[in-house]
């Protein structure tokens, strides 16, 4: 109960603060630099300031755990620390919203701790893993796991850069009042670490002259999408859901800059939310964020550019009835980074293409199992290899097609063997990755936008999910699902 009240409220705190790469987009207000004194104010760096807080952080969480709530993995002692501390990390066997999402959300916590105490993106980075080692070793009395050590750090340079830059968009230190507060409120929501450290500085209340928006005013475009879902399992028994859907979509920055300040200064943020008595809120969560960029091709007629980029893909689902009984898709990648290429064509009048293509290097994934059904468990975690191709196609600002194709291949090395008992396992022993397998993943979307009036559109979208499975001890499967979305869009 307490992880689903965790991704309940997560999730709608994304939802008010956050499809790549619009087609067509409004700027939320005009682009302006920031002030020197902002960034001169808020650069001061305060190392043990943030270690404590990370420290509290997590014995508070840890207090919650083992008074309120009970939970036995809480109950720790200086046995269970040295046994961590001469135990190798393991496989564990927690689900795939806990492991690859409320993990990578606890690192975000530790890297605003100190991207708000004057670190940049990578030192930040730094403290997201001590806190992660801090609770693998020290918090719990089970074995510290090796999918958490990666996905919590990393997934929380991806989370929390975006909470730490969206969080920058509302506060302002020159309201006071009732204004303030609210911006202040909304701040915290947004990125709590980075809220309590105003708090305790004193920040959170002293007027200043200038804004104190460490970003200035970006450029950014926001749209939301309402309407109804449709999703389809095809197989040997037809199995359909219908539900209602909501899309809060970000984009950041811009797609077509050459310059280099710093990581984040783009990146594309996509979440989908449902409404389905079947399936889980969270279905979605894409981030695509800029590390670095050079310009390959500049001219009057098209552009260029190659980049190194971080993603974090987030796509789940759970059984659509008790018609098949079976879960269309399920798989993720927390942990992954690579090149990209994004072009530009300004060659034909009222006419708008652009086009991008991603090769990326997947350190963590999951990905649906048919067999692997351990405590919480019923996904293989692997590592691969993604790639990822999109375009849009405008007239003016009335009509776009926006088609993307994503490509998955996850390898789990690490098996259990074919005679394994299970009748007799202790799941806190069972060090698996998951099925010995490899698995072939696509995710592909078609949408198309009418404009209706000003900033309003009808959307439409089409998605289709294919599985392939090789498994070393059971037979291959193949699974497909189908998806649609019509909705209305507002684009701010």
């Amino acid at each position: 109960m307490r992880k689903k009240l965790h991704l309940l409220i997560v999730f709608l705190l994304i939802s008010f603060s956050i499809q790549a790469q619009f087609a067509i987009r409004y700027q939320v207000a005009p682009p302006k630099p920031a002030d020197s004194l902002d960034i001169a104010y808020y650069s001061k760096k305060n190392g043990w300031g943030a270690a404590a807080q990370n420290f509290s952080l997590n014995m508070a969480i840890w207090g919650f755990d083992r008074f309120v709530m009970k939970e036995e993995f809480a109950y720790i002692n200086m046995h269970t620390i040295k046994t961590n501390l001469s135990h190798r990390f393991v496989w564990d066997n927690d689900q795939m919203g806990t492991n690859m999402f409320l993990h990578p959300y606890h690192g975000s916590l530790y890297y605003n701790s100190a991207r708000s105490r004057g670190y940049n993106y990578w030192q930040s980075g730094l403290f997201a893993l001590g806190g992660s080692a801090m609770w693998e070793l020290f918090m719990e009395n089970e074995y510290p796991s090796f999918n958490d050590i990666i996905a919590t750090p990393i997934g929380g340079l991806s989370l929390g850069e975006v909470f730490y830059r969206t969080s920058d968009l509302v506060l302002d230190d020159r309201r006071e009042g009732t204004h303030r507060f609210g911006r202040e409120l909304a701040g915290f929501l947004i990125a709590p670490t980075r809220g309590l450290t105003r708090i305790l500085n004193g920040d959170a209340w002293r007027r200043r002259s200038t804004t104190g928006k460490q970003f200035g005013v970006p450029d950014v475009s926001v749209e939301v999408s309402a309407g109804v879902r449709v999703l389809e399992l095809k197989g040997e028994i037809l199995d359909k859901g219908v539900g209602a859907a909501m899309d809060v979509n970000i984009e950041y920055g811009d797609r077509f800059s050459d310059e280099n300040e710093k990581p984040y200064d783009y990146f594309t943020f996509k979440s989908n939310l449902n409404i389905h008595s079947s399936q889980p809120m969270l279905s979605q969560l894409n981030i695509i964020g800029r590390l670095y960029v050079t310009d390959l091709v500049d001219t009057q007629k098209d552009f260029l550019s190659l980049g190194f980029y971080q993603h974090f893909d987030y796509y789940d689902s759970d059984t659509i009835s008790d018609v098949s009984g079976k879960i269309p898709y399920k798989f993720c990648t927390p942990a992954s980074f690579g090149t990209g290429l994004i072009y530009q064509s300004k060659r034909v009048r009222n006419v708008g293409f652009d086009a991008y293509m991603h090769a990326n290097l997947v350190l963590l994934g999951g990905s649906l199992s048919d067999h692997y059904v351990v405590d919480m468990r019923n996904y293989n975690l692997a590592s691969g290899f993604s790639t990822k191709l999109g375009f849009n196609l405008t007239y003016k600002d009335r009509i776009s097609l926006s088609g993307n194709y994503e490509i998955y291949r996850m390898f789990t090395w690490k098996g259990y063997p074919q005679d394994i008992d299970w009748d007799n396992i202790d799941v806190h022993e069972f060090d698996y990755q998951g099925d010995k397998s490899q698995a072939i993943l696509h995710a592909i979307s078609l949408r198309a936008d009418v404009k209706l009036r000003k900033h309003l559109f009808l959307t439409g979208i089409a998605y289709s999910y294919t599985r392939d499975t090789n498994y070393k001890y059971f037979d291959d499967v193949f699974s497909s699902t189908a998806e649609g979305r019509l909705m209305l869009t507002y684009k701010f």
